[in-house]
């Protein structure tokens, strides 16, 4: 494993002196773990320096052809490969903003280890958190799921990543697919309480429209349920596939969630989703 930390002389950043990974390696000869460290070391100078730097026209020109290097010599260098994505992705000032190279970082690592379902995650997460494109992040995360050895919760995370996407039907799918597949308890509750929030949200949809229909209706927000009731607009009071009442702040005219429902807290960002 790698654990490596050391310190050394400040990387020049207008010279690169090898930029070949084939070539380093041929003149490494028995060397590559001890040369990979030299150069995964340049690479944290690299950037913690630039990333400290005050100027304004810093640039971190380097910081990729380091980490190809680094993982070129040694192509099990793992925390080249993470760590080195992660600082690749990092929004300009603090890192160069390149996600296209942290990923292709990152392929590079699945090249060398096919079955290393951390780096199919970690484009996946890429994808999420800095291009926020959760379709394309969802399809990361599936077939990281599917690597032999790869932690359960992938799955869950693939369909709650499309829900917050605005795909509600694609994650419904998955949901489903997986209530009717877990071989335990636990995925079969987490399958059944993610199918409830999503119709939940579904009836927050249009329940949002009955008031907004009320309001073009009368000129007023409705203040409570009856109110819509009497207008001819709802049979009842309106419940939650878990049983609690769905709540009208009539201020705003907000419909939510009762603070008590056993859905609650609904995952973050999936109100975004389309259904």
């Amino acid at each position: 494993m790698h654990d490596r930390q050391a310190s050394g002389p400040d990387v020049d950043e207008q010279l690169l002196y090898l930029r070949s990974g084939p070539l380093v390696d041929r003149l490494a000869l028995s060397y590559d773990a001890v040369v990979a460290d030299a150069y995964w070391i340049r690479a944290l100078q690299h950037y913690g320096s630039t990333r400290l730097s005050k100027k304004p026209n810093k640039r971190y020109d380097l910081l990729y052809p380091l980490l190809d290097l680094t993982t070129s010599l040694d192509p099990e260098f793992a925390i080249a490969y993470r760590f080195g994505a992660i600082f690749l992705a990092e929004g300009y000032p603090d890192g160069p903003g390149r996600p296209d190279l942290a990923i292709e970082l990152l392929k590079k690592g699945i090249r060398a280890q096919p079955v290393k379902w951390q780096y199919i995650y970690d484009i996946g997460f890429i994808h999420y958190w800095w291009r926020e494109d959760y379709r394309e992040a969802a399809g990361w995360f599936e077939p990281a799921s599917r690597v032999p050895g790869a932690p359960w919760w992938l799955k869950p995370l693939t369909a709650t990543t499309l829900a917050q996407g605005g795909d509600r039907a694609s994650s419904r799918l998955l949901w489903q697919q997986m209530l009717e597949t877990a071989d335990n308890d636990w995925f079969r509750q987490s399958a059944q309480v993610c199918l409830a929030q999503l119709t939940a949200l579904d009836h927050l949809d249009q329940l949002s429209g009955l008031v907004a229909r009320y309001r073009a209706m009368t000129r007023q927000t409705p203040a409570s349920w009856d109110e819509m009731i009497r207008a001819g607009l709802l049979r009842g009071t309106p419940q939650d596939p878990a049983g609690a009442p769905y709540v009208l702040d009539p201020r705003p005219g907000v419909v939510d969630l009762a603070p008590e429902s056993p859905l609650q807290p609904l995952p973050p960002n999936l109100r975004r989703g389309a259904r």
